[in-house]
Formats: structure tokens, C-alpha cells, sequence
């Protein structure tokens, strides 16, 4: 990536408050409803002169999901969805970071939602490295990826009076993510 250099090696920790892993999916064929879980922890590590030793591992709290519906909210924490009491956590650990054009990659790894471990391959645009007015180097990622949600055991649904579906099988994720380097202490 041509924005890249050897001095960007190193662990990078995802910044929660400007991160956002969220998602869309229909409700009675009709609408989008979207939402994201406000509880998200993740890590790249990244070697610029060994790109096949970068990784990326994300973990998302599922009782955090936000749909701003209390209601829906609360069935989507329950068994019909991602049980949460079950299983607390959507884990994604990645096994092979390639770049497929300049910024652009295509991050593969297993995801882990309710036991169920699939691997997915998850497009990822590079949107740049920043030192912040704090002294923090960051940088940006972004990118989607649409999921059959049934892959992962999330079945629930209701029929339709007109034949669809309450809520539609294909998910689509939403992943913006900035990443703070883990540059140790600060000096002083």
C-alpha cells in the first residue's frame, strides 16, 4: 500500500469511540433497520515488511447491541437471536490479510457468532495514517460485507400475510474503524 511504511509495524488498538461495527437488514421487506454494538474491542498487528504475519482479532460484546428499540433490542439479546447469556461474544480472528489494490483489502478470517465458526472474507478500504492533535497515530478503515445470518444459527422469523419475511436472512455489516498505534509510554 503505497501509504504505508516500516515505521507502522506494530500493534495498532481499535479507539471505541470513534469506531463503529454495525449493521442493516430489512424489517417486513419493506424498510432497513440498522444498528451496532457500542461494545467493541479489537487489535491489528501489522507488518509492513512481512504482510503474511499481520493479523487482525475483533471482539464484540452481543448484549451491547443498539437498534434504539428497547423492545427489539431485548429480542435480539434473547435465545431466538444471539443468546446472549449463551454467548456473550462475536469473535473475528484473521487468517490471511491481502491487498487487492492500492488501500484496498480483502481481510479473510473466522468469524465466530453463537458457536458457529465460518470463515468470511471481509473487503477493507484503507482510508489513511494521521497523528492527531493529542499525538496519537491513527489510521481509518472501512468496508461491508452482506451475510446469510442463517450461516451463523440466527433462524428466527416470522411469515409475512403477503409470503415474506419479518426480517430478512442477508445481513449487511458495517465496519468503521480507527485504530490508535500502541506506540508505549509517553515520554516526559
Amino acid at each position: 500500500m503505497t501509504a504505508l511504511d516500516a515505521s507502522l509495524s506494530g500493534d495498532w488498538l481499535f479507539d471505541p469511540d470513534h469506531t463503529r461495527i454495525g449493521f442493516s437488514a430489512r424489517h417486513a421487506m419493506v424498510t432497513k433497520v440498522r444498528g451496532a454494538f457500542n461494545d467493541v474491542d479489537g487489535r491489528i498487528h501489522l507488518d509492513v515488511d512481512n504482510p503474511e504475519e499481520s493479523w487482525v482479532e475483533v471482539r464484540v460484546q452481543t448484549a451491547s447491541i443498539d437498534t434504539r428499540s428497547k423492545q427489539r433490542d431485548e429480542h435480539l439479546r434473547s435465545a431466538d437471536f444471539f443468546d446472549v447469556e449463551t454467548y456473550p461474544e462475536i469473535v473475528f480472528r484473521s487468517t490471511a490479510i491481502d491487498e487487492v489494490d492500492e488501500n484496498a483489502l480483502n481481510v479473510v478470517g473466522d468469524l465466530t457468532i453463537r458457536d458457529v465458526t465460518r470463515q468470511v472474507t471481509i473487503p477493507r478500504a484503507f482510508t489513511g495514517v494521521e497523528r492527531d492533535p493529542f499525538g496519537k497515530l491513527r489510521a481509518g478503515f472501512e468496508g461491508t460485507r452482506r451475510l446469510d445470518r442463517r450461516d451463523f444459527g440466527l433462524e428466527w422469523n416470522a411469515a409475512l400475510d403477503t409470503g415474506g419475511v419479518l426480517v430478512s436472512e442477508k445481513i449487511t455489516l458495517e465496519f468503521e474503524i480507527s485504530a490508535v498505534k500502541d506506540e508505549g509510554p509517553a515520554e516526559g
